[in-house]
């Protein structure tokens, strides 16, 4: 399996970066070394000082697909969980003032948090989802997917141009305004409505 992350689907949050509001999808990659599963904890790595958390909601590709149109793009998903995309924004700065990718930034083992995955005829009306992370009890980021800039529809579309999906592959669909630092000790909740999807403590 792989795991497919998109950059900047949010527009507030692209803005908080200073960043473009993307034309097209922006996609990075990363390792399958890189889950962090059943509410492990996040071991805080000596190449950065400046490691931040980005909550957001992860889709399960359940069946292989090459050039995917729109029409069935939706049944190429079957679950829906919350994840963290964990980046080294000082390694990412570095490299993007170089215009090099910034791969290392964010692929590092154990950048991807992710939560158990809930069968997507479960939650309803996909397209109006919140979800939101607490950082020590206080809520640092809510989204909602009516937000995002691009579908999961258009999401796989577009992936599905370049990169065949495979069933079991994730995909991390952007995360929403108020991203931040986080630190020895603090503890990462995060929810999907009031559902309560993983709990992370940094080390």
């Amino acid at each position: 399996m792989k795991v497919i992350a998109i950059g900047r689907n949010y527009i507030d949050h692209a803005k908080e970066l200073n960043n473009p509001i993307p034309q097209q999808p922006v996609v990075f990659m990363k390792p399958d070394t890189a889950l962090l599963k059943d509410n492990k904890d996040f071991y805080y790595p000596e190449f950065s000082t400046d490691i931040h958390y980005e909550a957001e909601i992860v889709l399960r590709i359940c069946k292989e697909g090459k050039h995917v149109t729109s029409k069935f793009a939706s049944s190429y998903f079957d679950a829906i969980g919350l994840g963290i995309d964990f980046t080294a924004r000082d390694i990412q700065q570095k490299h993007k003032e170089k215009g090099l990718p910034w791969e290392l930034a964010k692929s590092f083992d154990g950048s991807a948090v992710i939560s158990s995955l809930i069968p997507k005829e479960e939650l309803g009306d996909l397209k109006n989802l919140n979800f939101s992370l607490t950082k020590n009890q206080e809520i640092v980021q809510q989204g909602n997917t009516k937000d995002m800039i691009f579908s999961y529809e258009e999401l796989i579309v577009y992936i599905s141009k370049f990169i065949t999906l495979r069933k079991g592959d994730l995909i991390y669909t952007g995360t929403p305004a108020g991203v931040g630092p986080v630190a020895i000790g603090d503890k990462l909740e995060g929810f999907i409505r009031e559902e309560k999807m993983f709990i992370c403590h940094i080390k």
